[in-house]
């Protein structure tokens, strides 16, 4: 078996006991649970057709039924988004690099799709340039995901998820089961609309690796400490200051806050994790809470029905 993926299979049997294994694996088969079908074309209704089958906007604009025709999908295709700016690079809250988090949660996520003869494809890239693997089965192919995550670095170019976004937007066809991991990102107006325009397309389920606290790390050092992105020392002096560290922690805080809001508006299941050691609690949380997503937006959606 490949390194990484002999790592991540490693550490998955290491962190957890095996029911908490069944069911992350069960948990990951709900999510696609009822949704063997998949939206083909629109034909005219025929007696025989399910009335539930009847687009009735479209029936509406055309003056006559029409119904929705759907094909059978084989097999799922789950696409993990991946930044690979250098912030990746630095650490994380567990003081790993959080690079090393982003493979072993992407190797989780693999792992759990190829239980599941599920496709598993990669879109990385930064400001230079997005990197694009298609989704296919197999463990090397996996362990190519796996190695390409890897070699970021921090002379890596700058993060640019946003383009991530809109590349999977322009290029890729056919609704995907989209995985996004990435640090702590903060979506700005044009990111948020592409967040939206994607959630219409795909089902998007967001990852988040927990940056190291600024304060916490340099705080009690001596030295010198540099934030990776922006390149900007940080001094020692000034990180152990106590009026400082305590607006860095508010500010903190309330820019939590404001990510938390636009995770819930555009109506994406957002989770956050430290480190490698709750990667697995985190990517089940992370499918559970899309998995009620789902149904709450269709318990919401059959009562609108009924209100008609």
């Amino acid at each position: 078996m490949p390194g990484l993926l002999r790592r991540v299979k490693s550490k998955m049997f290491i962190f957890a006991h095996r029911r908490t294994l069944t069911l992350l694996d069960g948990e990951y088969g709900s999510v696609f649970k009822g949704r063997s079908l998949d939206f083909d074309e629109l034909r005219a209704y025929v007696p025989g057709d399910e009335v539930r089958d009847i687009d009735w906007k479209a029936t509406a604009r055309h003056g006559s039924p029409l119904v929705k025709r759907y094909v059978a999908v084989r097999r799922h295709s789950v696409l993990l988004l991946v930044d690979a700016g250098r912030t990746m690079a630095a650490q994380a809250l567990s003081g790993e690099p959080k690079k090393d988090i982003a493979v072993h949660a992407a190797g989780v996520l693999g792992y759990l799709a190829s239980r599941h003869g599920d496709n598993v494809g990669l879109l990385q890239g930064d400001t230079v340039a997005s990197t694009y693997i298609p989704p296919r089965q197999g463990e090397e192919h996996l362990e190519r995901l796996l190695q390409e995550i890897d070699a970021i670095a921090v002379d890596s170019p700058a993060s640019a998820i946003a383009e991530q976004l809109d590349y999977a937007l322009k290029y890729l066809k056919g609704r995907l089961l989209i995985v996004v991991i990435a640090d702590e990102f903060m979506p700005d107006p044009r990111a948020e609309a592409l967040m939206r325009r994607l959630r219409a397309r795909h089902e998007v389920l967001w990852l988040t690796i927990r940056d190291a606290d600024l304060a916490l790390e340099t705080g009690g050092r001596s030295q010198d400490s540099t934030d990776v992105g922006t390149g900007w020392g940080i001094p020692a002096a000034l990180a152990a200051d106590a009026t400082v560290r305590a607006a860095y922690a508010t500010a903190m805080l309330h820019r939590g806050q404001q990510r938390d809001a636009i995770f819930r508006r555009l109506g994406i299941a957002e989770e956050q994790t430290t480190g490698s050691e709750d990667v697995l609690p985190a990517v089940f949380a992370l499918l559970e809470k899309h998995r009620s997503g789902i149904r709450a937006a269709r318990s919401a959606g059959k009562g609108g029905r009924s209100a008609g």
